[in-house]
């Protein structure tokens, strides 16, 4: 029997494929078991390892944001490096091409098998997010050949065409979703979606939106057409009702929120100095942002610190050290922690406010400072809706006097359009992605190449990991376990055995 390996799943274990084997499909040959599940059942599981891939991954990309940073020096993370014959920072490869990978397919395939075109329309969706998501995260991946049986090695495919193909799903998607014959039912459906239970309409406007930030990471190219930016969004997420995100309950490990205190993996995080000052003045002109005492923790001493990476605490006192991102004094499995890193909240894959601050910085660069100052404000607008939301505490939300005051000062929002800046949009959409919107922050760090005339106050380390050559990351390499160990000779085609490979530009950021 010839044995057939996936590169991308190796590391999860050997899976053999059914081509040439027959008596291996035997097993399956059982009267007590079923040989095809109904398709909605494949959604919950593939849903919630799309967030936890991202969830698993921002422990490393978290850092090169500065979103959070090493409360010790000399973290490799902290110095935009990577570990090398190690599977961190794979988890999205994993996600994509294991955890839905061919179980992705098959929901698609029974579900327009039986005209269930509402599901197959999510499984394109999700598809093409999964792609998105890979390709802003590790440039070239594999895509035409990912799931070829006959096959023990895979070409990458580069990140030009991941984009196309992000398009083209996102269009079949779009037909799928908008179809009203067949069996389509939201209630069948909605037992596996844990995102929007089974509503097209929800769907439709996730799509828009993944099309929007799609065609926006293209800022920096000639084709670049912000007008179809607007377009997208427009027809994406109308208010905070329409994120996109997944739940967990927060009572067992295996379905609580990876960022929760219950499962301890963020012990040795805190909030970076660059949070920090877009929040507490030193930046937006002296003003304290309300988000401040919600989104980040405070210090022993009830006053508000972070750190630069790679410094550790430097010359702060004990009781100046900022908290745990959970609020606690060290690292703990209890407690219910705060914000994003609490054990029961739905962790968000795109949001109304992120998608405003893109339409803000599109009508920007269109030069539509009307409309970018209104997109603008909305997403600040919003986001301090979101963070109520995710306050569990009543007492402790923010008021609605308290946000009108906020939203009145010109250092926050411009009265006139003609003040508004682009590291303004820049900046307040960098907060309203702190703790969920990674990939997306990292993706405009790249397209303004790390710039701080942009980024006001994001200032590399002076030390870069050795491998770096003095660049900073621009993608992370592929997974270990799969691509290193049984793809290498995919990988040496395009650079990818290069000791600074991580740091190569990616397609989407250059002219």
């Amino acid at each position: 029997m010839k044995k057939i390996f996936y590169s991308i799943i190796a590391a999860a274990g050997i899976m053999v494929t059914a081509t040439g084997c027959e008596k291996y499909l035997d097993v399956n040959e059982n009267p007590n078991g079923p040989q095809s599940v109904s398709p909605n059942l494949y959604l919950a599981s593939m849903e919630s390892n799309l967030a936890l891939g991202v969830q698993y991954d921002s422990r490393f990309l978290g850092k090169y944001v500065q979103n959070f940073v090493s409360n010790s020096a000399g973290d490799t993370w902290d110095r935009h490096g990577y570990q090398a014959a190690s599977d961190n920072s794979g988890q999205q490869w994993r996600s994509v091409y294991w955890k839905m990978g061919i179980n992705l397919q098959d929901m698609i395939n029974l579900s327009l098998a039986q005209e269930r075109w509402d599901l197959a329309g999510i499984g394109y969706a999700l598809k093409a997010w999964g792609w998105q998501s890979l390709t802003d995260y590790h440039g070239e991946i594999i895509i035409k050949q990912a799931f070829d049986p006959k096959r023990d090695v895979f070409d990458y495919d580069t990140q030009e065409f991941a984009y196309s193909e992000v398009r083209r799903l996102c269009d079949s998607a779009m037909v799928l979703l908008n179809r009203t014959d067949g069996a389509i039912s939201a209630d069948y459906a909605a037992k596996g979606d844990l995102m929007y239970k089974g509503d097209r309409s929800k769907w439709i406007k996730f799509v828009n939106g993944l099309l929007a930030l799609n065609a926006h990471h293209l800022s920096n190219k000639s084709s670049y057409d912000p007008a179809k930016v607007i377009e997208y969004v427009d027809k994406a997420l109308a208010s905070n009702a329409d994120d996109a995100s997944v739940p967990f309950n927060g009572k067992v490990n295996d379905d609580t929120n990876f960022f929760g205190p219950l499962r301890n993996n963020l012990g040795t995080f805190r909030q970076s100095n660059f949070i920090l000052s877009l929040l507490n003045g030193s930046v937006f002109g002296g003003v304290t942002d309300p988000r401040l005492a919600l989104m980040l923790s405070s210090s022993p001493d009830g006053a508000y610190y972070g750190l630069n990476p790679n410094a550790g605490y430097g010359t702060l006192t004990t009781n100046q050290r900022p908290n745990t991102l959970w609020g606690t004094a060290a690292a703990t499995t209890v407690g219910a922690g705060k914000y994003l890193f609490n054990n029961d909240v739905r962790f968000p894959l795109m949001t109304y406010s992120q998608l405003q601050f893109i339409k803000a910085e599109a009508a920007f660069l269109k030069n539509d400072k009307a409309t970018a100052l209104d997109a603008y404000k909305k997403g600040i607008d919003s986001h301090i809706d979101f963070v109520n939301q995710y306050t569990s505490v009543a007492a402790n939300q923010i008021k609605a006097a308290d946000k009108s005051t906020f939203l009145g000062k010109t250092a926050i929002v411009p009265t006139d359009a003609n003040s508004l800046t682009l590291k303004m949009i820049l900046l307040q959409k960098y907060i309203a992605q702190f703790g969920w919107g990674f990939t997306e922050t990292w993706c405009d760090l790249r397209r303004y190449h790390y710039d701080s005339n942009v980024f006001t106050g994001f200032t590399l380390p002076a030390s870069l990991f050795p491998d770096n050559n003095a660049k900073p990351a621009y993608r992370f390499r592929p997974r270990y376990n799969s691509e290193y160990v049984w793809n290498a000779a995919a990988l040496k085609v395009f650079g990818g055995l290069d000791l600074d490979y991580h740091t190569k530009e990616m397609w989407f950021s250059q002219q």
